[in-house]
């Protein structure tokens, strides 16, 4: 996120250059979204899954950074700011239920909402973040990166439909897996939630959900 944030301070002095290469710039982002989001269907590992859920996003965000449009570069900066607070919070929820069950497969962590209920709201409410739903900052920076994108060039469509959709399809695939189906039957021993932990999860999806109302901080920068 700081790197994304660097290069577009950076960009701005090597512009001639940088209009020249950018398509090839942009075709490796978003092939590289589109990769990762695939790999992400495939894995078990919580948290390899969610890093990987952060490159397909970057991935989108350099392509609007490359864009050199007004959109593209607010875009690219409200996807980072977004999936900072999405994917730390992920992390955040993945670290509570590792220090439960002593594991962060998918294998294990099944039927999480038979044990903790209230927690499984939170994963709810993030994953849906995670796939761009409203109200969340994702949303807004998704639609200005999608008309930055193909405003550029109407190709990027096939890209960006991929990318949207694979999201969506890795964010309920966490979610089915590690919610629904038997609990593991190792578990023999539980702590439910801490208070600090509920904490954690509001200040991470207040900013998330209410910075749409303010997204003038965002798009009023440059």
């Amino acid at each position: 996120k700081l790197g994304g944030y660097g290069l577009m301070r950076v960009m701005m002095m090597f512009m001639e250059v940088g209009m020249k290469i950018s398509y090839l710039f942009m075709i490796i982002s978003l092939l590289g979204g589109v990769f990762t989001s695939l790999v992400c269907l495939r894995q078990i590992d919580m948290k390899s899954l969610i890093a990987y859920s952060s490159v397909g996003h970057m991935g989108l965000a350099l392509g609007g950074i490359f864009t050199y449009n007004y959109w593209g570069m607010c875009g690219a900066l409200m996807m980072m700011v977004a999936h900072g607070l999405c994917s730390s919070a992920l992390f955040c929820l993945v670290n509570i239920s590792y220090e439960r069950i002593s594991s962060r497969s998918l294998f294990l962590n099944k039927g999480l909402i038979n044990i903790m209920p209230s927690l499984s709201l939170w994963w709810f409410m993030f994953l849906a973040c995670n796939m761009a739903a409203p109200p969340s900052l994702n949303l807004l920076s998704e639609i200005l990166l999608i008309n930055s994108l193909v405003s550029w060039c109407s190709l990027n469509m096939i890209f960006l439909a991929g990318i949207s959709f694979l999201s969506a399809a890795y964010s309920l695939y966490l979610y089915a897996f590690s919610q629904h189906g038997m609990l593991f039957s190792g578990v023999y021993s539980f702590s439910l939630n801490f208070t600090r932990e509920f904490l954690l999860m509001i200040l991470h999806w207040i900013p998330l959900n209410f910075f749409i109302v303010k997204s003038d901080i965002l798009l009023l920068w440059l």
